[in-house]
């Protein structure tokens, strides 16, 4: 049986995404085959098509890209017992893997989650890769507690407009940087001070912040560890690039790798579905139209998530 997707031949541009028909997956042991509806669009997919980012499966072709998904589970491999078919479920599937620019997806059962009952299937393909990294960062790693000042690098983008909300949510004082232009956005989703990072510098006015999420990298990881407070921790999606300066101000600098935990996802959509989190989506393509989501991608200025449509609820 085939299906239609978005497959790469080889490393390049936005034209090597050819929209095709490809071999429709088969559920193994433990996985779930999930009829695709959304999938959302992330920076690690452009990466991954320019093989900047090498991943295991992207030295086999073709390869489809693609690791956000909303969907219904269409049937279940051997071994499976928590879902069946007609479930609707979202996930971030293995990233080592064919993706989800397709209209099937085989994801192992044990990275899968209840997708949210209030949102549609476009909501939440933005949801499962950008909302487990912010929850990751800030608590996992970041142990951000009630109380606490957490200073978001980057907060207007998909993993950025969750980790507001969360940090909020969770009740510490948060503070993010973004463009003029996000600026009352970000107020909205809970920030207590936004500064624009194109007229200020936000080490000339904060200090005393006990944890700095950086999505950014680079000058401004850099210039976080000054208005961290000794013994302070600074997590970044990137890499941490300056062991130096943290050991000097006792700083606990950690990057990390998203991982897929459905206990994770689950308590995400009770958020999503009571009202409390809400999912940005500012733009939403049909699947034929990956190169140019791509590319939109790439351009770094998306407020929120940018999401492919599969299917037309």
């Amino acid at each position: 049986m085939s299906m239609k997707a978005i497959q790469i031949h080889e490393f390049g541009g936005p034209e090597v995404l050819k929209y095709e028909e490809a071999p429709r997956p088969t559920p193994a042991p433990d996985e779930i085959l999930i009829k695709v509806y959304a999938t959302g669009v992330n920076p690690v997919d452009w990466k991954i098509r320019e093989g900047v980012r090498k991943e295991p499966a992207t030295t086999r072709f073709p390869l489809i890209p693609g690791w956000d998904v909303s969907g219904v589970v269409e049937e279940t491999g051997p071994g499976v017992e928590n879902f069946k078919k007609g479930d609707e479920v979202y996930s971030r599937p293995d990233i080592s893997k064919n993706g989800t620019y397709a209209e099937y997806v085989a994801v192992k059962a044990d990275q899968v989650g209840r997708k949210p009952r209030s949102i549609d299937h476009v909501n939440a393909a933005g949801v499962p890769l950008a909302g487990l990294t912010a929850w990751q960062g800030l608590f996992d790693h970041g142990k951000l507690r009630a109380g606490e000042k957490v200073l978001i690098l980057g907060a207007s983008g998909g993993v950025g407009s969750f980790a507001v909300q969360f940090a909020k949510w969770k009740g510490a004082y948060v503070i993010a940087t973004s463009s003029e232009r996000n600026v009352d956005f970000l107020k909205k989703l809970g920030a207590d001070e936004v500064l624009d990072y194109k007229k200020e510098n936000f080490e000339e006015k904060l200090h005393d912040i006990d944890l700095v999420f950086d999505t950014v990298g680079a000058q401004t990881q850099a210039r976080s560890i000054q208005v961290l407070k000794k013994g302070g921790r600074l997590i970044t999606t990137v890499k941490p690039e300056n062991e130096r300066e943290a050991k000097d101000k006792n700083i606990r600098q950690e990057g990390y790798m998203t991982q897929s935990l459905p206990s994770e996802l689950d308590e995400i959509a009770n958020l999503i579905d009571s009202g409390k989190i809400k999912p940005v989506v500012s733009k939403v393509f049909q699947l034929d139209q990956a190169a140019e989501a791509q590319e939109l991608s790439k351009e770094g200025h998306v407020r929120g998530k940018i999401v492919l449509r599969v299917i037309n609820e």
